[in-house]
């Protein structure tokens, strides 16, 4: 099997989006955007042995490479419509492609984004793809434009997927649910669209919230004070964190793919009624102020969050 028969077997499906001009099979993709809407783009890369485990199922690295671009469009309030996925195999398995390739494909179908290109390759097995959105001009949520005074939140809860390592590099069982936190975490698409009317910043909580909550501050040289006692935490971590006082998991473990965001407080009624009608839990961890630092309440460990490099 070639290159081409490869790509038309696993990864040739039949489109139903009708802004998509040319999909797969051309030199490269063509879509249509509305009058009045932006483009928004990013790409991830997914890598064994640093983004999932040498025996991470097929089926749960192709959910998790989706999953993961989707939540940089949720974090801008865009509407996710099309992905390109750059594949390198270190040997051609049918059976590997086969798993992998359905569950991208029901997962595609479950966010209702599109595949239009990519490409495959050999070599170390990496999943890179880049997924493109669309947003109403100048709507899209920033990381830059917090104000002083605004509340800061997140969603759902945070930790799980970081407990579930540190349990698996200790030697230790984790659950099930931590380990779909940690290979299956949900991107909160309907969430970030519905937040691009009331909030003033908002980013994926990837490489963990200290960091990520960091950048929002940077961004917009503002500061803020968040405090331990109120993160979102499942019954599970809040148990290991009281047992352990360990609190660098739930604020520098990461992989969570949770928003953090900020919001006036004006809006704090309309906020409860997003969360109620996304069916999201939305909980309230600090404010934003102007020392341009981080202060954690609660905390005084080592900022230890993911680093790349």
């Amino acid at each position: 099997m070639n290159e081409f028969e490869l790509i038309q077997s696993y990864f040739d499906w039949q489109l139903n989006d009708s802004t998509i001009a040319t999909g797969i099979g051309d030199d490269a993709a063509i879509f249509n955007i509305n009058k009045g809407f932006q483009l928004v783009t990013s790409t991830d890369i997914l890598s064994e042995g640093v983004h999932f485990f040498k025996d991470t199922s097929a089926s749960d690295i192709a959910y998790k490479s989706l999953a993961v671009n989707l939540s940089d469009i949720a974090a801008m309030g865009a509407t996710a419509k099309y992905f390109t996925l750059a594949l390198t195999l270190p040997k051609l398995d049918q059976v590997w492609l086969k798993d992998f390739s359905e569950s991208l494909k029901l997962t595609s179908e479950m966010f209702k984004v599109s595949l239009i290109g990519g490409d495959t390759s050999r070599g170390p097995l990496n999943i890179s793809i880049t997924i493109m959105g669309v947003i109403e001009n100048s709507k899209a949520i920033l990381r830059s434009n917090a104000k002083v005074g605004d509340t800061i939140y997140v969603s759902g809860h945070i930790g799980d997927a970081a407990h579930c390592l540190k349990k698996i590099f200790g030697g230790l069982e984790p659950t099930k649910d931590e380990l779909i936190s940690l290979n299956r975490p949900f991107p909160r698409l309907n969430l970030g669209e519905a937040l691009k009317e009331i909030a003033n910043s908002c980013i994926d909580i990837s490489d963990g919230l200290e960091q990520d909550l960091s950048h929002i501050l940077k961004a917009s040289n503002v500061g803020a004070e968040i405090d331990v006692r109120n993160l979102p935490l499942s019954k599970s971590l809040l148990n290991y964190v009281n047992n352990n006082n360990d609190w660098s998991v739930p604020l520098c473990g990461g992989d969570d793919y949770e928003l953090c965001f900020t919001v006036p407080k004006t809006q704090e009624q309309l906020l409860k009624s997003i969360s109620e009608l996304c069916e999201v839990r939305i909980t309230k961890i600090g404010v934003i102020n102007n020392t341009k630092k981080l202060k954690i309440k609660g905390y005084d460990g080592p900022s230890n969050s993911y680093k790349h490099f």
